[in-house]
């Protein structure tokens, strides 16, 4: 097996990173909150140069992260920051991902937040390689560091250029050995003092289009995914898991597949229960074929009314949003005209486009411990490891995870699955062993984005003016979130001994944006039974809750400048008065679309085939995205196709511009696709998309014109991209429905069935109460 980067530092390479981040409990406290980052022999000391950069004997700068790269293209980005602050070519560095023995815990690879948290970590890293390499060379060089200039890793004295040392002559194959001096401590974790990085102004390579460097080797099909991962002497395994809900297996007859050829073993621990065979092929025939008696399921609830129903009277975890802002109750009674209603967001699938995946090699030492060893496509290698710890307790330094990139997750491989089943399969056996779900075990129990349910109400003043703002959302917490039993653990006996934890992020941001005086948000999560029996497992989906969310919110402020026959946009702009950056993403983006003013809907309402546009701003964090699509209805079927859609972004500091659109175009494809058409199905005896016919996704057919705005801000640090661009889009899309059709839809997805529908009854509005 060959990983040309991430092996670099196999016969004697060396590895830099570190985290000087002032105060470095910020910088750390996403990521390590819940261990000793110091001190411990399972984690790599942060405050060692050696943790985060190394240098070899012909320059190669190995940078190494805890961060890895999900399709999103953070690896060239993150190599860009590196090569700027260490005045080295681009091609020179090479990033080490992902690796738990390698690597600096840096959290869970979620939430957008590499760029504006990991980045961070590294400009500072690499900043004080560079500084301590000037430091040798003013030594070697006996000329004062002051006096020194860098250019592609090599020091050179400005008063005589010929005086010069290359960064691999002064330290290639070499430790740096230096313990970052600290000045005190802060939340529990060492503070280091800042090493000043380089001035926006200074850099070279970030800010350009460098060219990913993943995507040569992924075009010319020799790129390895984590399914492409072989070992010596591997054998493949398959998990059997009933049909539709969780039981227990009352009887497992190895008998029934003893025809046929290449079958190693039949595995069953508690109720799990999986086989081992020779071949992948002989594994699949297997795990069809072997006869397992369940108990009777508990069913499922039988309709998405019944988990509404569910919602809304079952006792909640405590609410959580912003503090209040000004005095709602007051503000309602005085307002001249009052707007209310409800939203609904299905279930919906991660939809990878490979099954989940995984190899481990469990190696035994008889005398109760061993060495695990695990290759998969995780989003936290290190949360797989400290699982696999845990469940076969073992020493986190016993379990090594390599990182492998899986093809897209969104969220759905922060619960590591494949990598349980392959470790339980391969300590039953005793060699290293594959797993591959089938498309029908990851559509059946892959965790779910969870069903949302919102509730909005605004009050505005006889000029059109919001001055109240209630939000309501209601939703599930997330079954596989961090610290809880996944299903693994939990089929080998493993109980969640605490209420499922309530989601680190908010069911839906909402219109906070806007300059509204009075507001109250709250988002309650309702938790599922204490050991969850159904396949509906619930996790982080791209941008968790927030799409929905800010539908329910977007939709609503359309609604209420079309009462007022307000321009959508200058109603919008109207409440932007203090958000100079809001105020010109919007500006920007609504002229690239060439956006005209009128009132919603529009006067071609009531045609046949009828065209519209519809718009929505959002925040996230402090990434902005502004959405303009441009749809087309068909009235007779209620068919809705996305023509365009234009996409305003700023998130700050914008390291690759091409980078980045590839992000917004890839948020808009998976975008536009659970807004028109994905929906997880069901009834009392299980889930009925089991398979891209039944859980189809767009094809490149539908995919929409992209036009998109950059806005570039240097100054200011870089925020998120690998999830905001997608948060827009629902709102948009069902205001653009409205202004070609004019009915309003409050629930997704957008379906010609919901649609007609709407159509047909001319339902506008629903006043139901959470």
């Amino acid at each position: 097996m060959a990983f040309t980067r991430r092996e670099l530092l196999k016969g004697g390479a060396l590895v830099v990173s570190f985290s000087i981040l002032s105060p470095l409990s910020k910088a750390f406290g996403q990521a390590t909150a819940h261990i000793d980052p110091y001190g411990s022999p399972d984690y790599l000391d942060p405050r060692q140069l050696d943790s985060w950069v190394a240098i070899r004997e012909d320059g190669t700068v190995i940078v190494s992260t805890g961060k890895v790269d999900l399709g999103t293209g953070i690896e060239t980005a993150l190599a860009q920051i590196a090569a700027d602050e260490l005045d080295v070519p681009f091609a020179r560095v090479h990033m080490q991902m992902g690796h738990t023995a390698k690597t600096v815990d840096q959290g869970r690879t979620a939430g957008s937040n590499t760029l504006q948290a990991a980045g961070p970590h590294l400009r500072q890293a690499t900043a004080a390689a560079r500084v301590e390499l000037l430091k040798m060379a003013s030594t070697r060089l006996d000329v004062p560091v002051e006096r020194l200039s860098v250019t592609d890793g090599v020091i050179s004295d400005t008063a005589n250029p010929s005086k010069s040392v290359s960064y691999g002559a002064l330290i290639g194959g070499r430790r740096f050995n230096i313990t970052i001096p600290v000045t005190g401590q802060q939340g529990g974790l060492q503070v280091a003092p800042a090493i000043t990085p380089k001035k926006y102004t200074e850099y070279k390579v970030v800010g350009t289009s460098v060219r990913r460097v993943e995507l040569p080797a992924k075009l010319t099909a020799t790129f390895t995914y984590i399914t492409d991962v072989k070992l010596p002497g591997m054998l493949h395994g398959r998990v059997i898991r009933p049909a539709t809900t969780i039981s227990k297996p009352l009887r497992v007859d190895a008998s029934s597949i003893a025809g046929i050829k290449g079958i190693v073993k039949v595995v069953q621990e508690g109720t799990f229960v999986g086989v081992v065979a020779q071949t992948e092929w002989a594994a699949i025939q297997a795990a069809k074929n072997l006869k397992v008696t369940w108990s009777t399921p508990a069913p499922l609830p039988a309709t998405r009314e019944a988990v509404d129903a569910y919602l809304t009277t079952t006792k909640s975890f405590a609410d959580n949003g912003p503090m209040p802002k000004g005095n709602t109750d007051a503000a309602f009674a005085q307002a001249a005209r009052t707007f209310e209603a409800a939203y609904h967001w299905p279930f919906q699938n991660h939809a990878m486009m490979l099954p989940s995946c995984a190899v481990a090699d469990v190696q035994a030492d008889g005398a109760g411990g061993g060495t695990v060893t695990i290759w998969t496509g995780a989003q936290g290698p290190f949360t797989t490891r400290d699982r696999v710890s845990d469940m076969l307790g073992l020493p986190k330094r016993s379990v090594i995870v390599n990182w492998v990139e899986h093809a897209g997750c969104y969220g759905r491989l922060t619960s590591d699955d494949a990598a349980e089943d392959a470790v339980l399969l391969s300590r039953a056996v005793g060699k290293p062993v594959r797993v591959q779900w089938s498309r029908a075990d990851e559509h059946i129990w892959e965790p779910k984005g969870p069903q949302q349910l919102m509730h909005v109400r605004v009050g505005a003043d006889a000029q059109g003016k919001m001055i109240a703002w209630e939000y309501a959302g209601r939703t599930f917490p997330w079954t596989e979130a961090q610290g809880t039993p996944q299903l693994g653990e939990r089929q080998i006996g493993q109980k969640n001994t605490a209420p499922y934890p309530a989601n680190p992020v908010g069911a839906g941001a909402v219109a906070q944006l806007y300059d509204i005086p009075n507001q109250k948000v709250t988002a309650a999560y309702v938790p599922w039974p204490q050991d969850d029996p159904t396949p509906l497992r619930t996790n982080p989906l791209r941008s968790p809750g927030e799409p929905a969310g800010w539908f329910a919110s977007e939709s609503m402020v359309d609604e209420v400048a079309a009462a007022y026959g307000v321009d959508a946009l200058q109603f919008r702009l109207r409440h932007l008065a203090n958000d100079p950056r809001a105020t010109e993403l919007l500006q920007a983006t609504a002229k690239q679309a060439a956006w005209r003013e009128r009132a919603s809907p529009s006067p071609e309402a009531g045609t046949a085939k009828a065209a519209g546009r519809g718009i929505a701003l959002i925040s996230r964090g402090p990434t902005l995205v502004c959405a303009i699509a441009e749809v087309e209805v068909e009235r007779a079927t209620g068919a809705v196709s996305v023509k365009k859609m234009t996409m305003g972004h700023d998130c700050g500091l914008i390291i690759n511009p091409d980078g980045l659109k590839f992000q917004i175009e890839a948020n808009v494809m998976q975008g536009v696709s659970r807004a028109l058409i994905e929906e997880v199905k069901w009834d009392a005896t299980g889930i009925k998309t089991v398979d891209w016919r039944t859980y189809p996704v767009i094809t490149f057919a539908r995919v929409p014109d992209v036009d998109i705005v950059l806005i570039n801000r240097p100054e200011r640090p870089a925020s998120g991209s690998g999830e905001p661009g997608i948060v827009p889009l629902f709102a948009a899309i069902g205001n653009a429905i409205f202004d070609a059709v004019g009915v309003r839809l409050r629930e997704g997805p957008f379906t010609p069935q919901r649609v007609k529908a709407a159509l047909q009854s001319k339902t506008t509005a629903t006043t139901a109460r959470l």
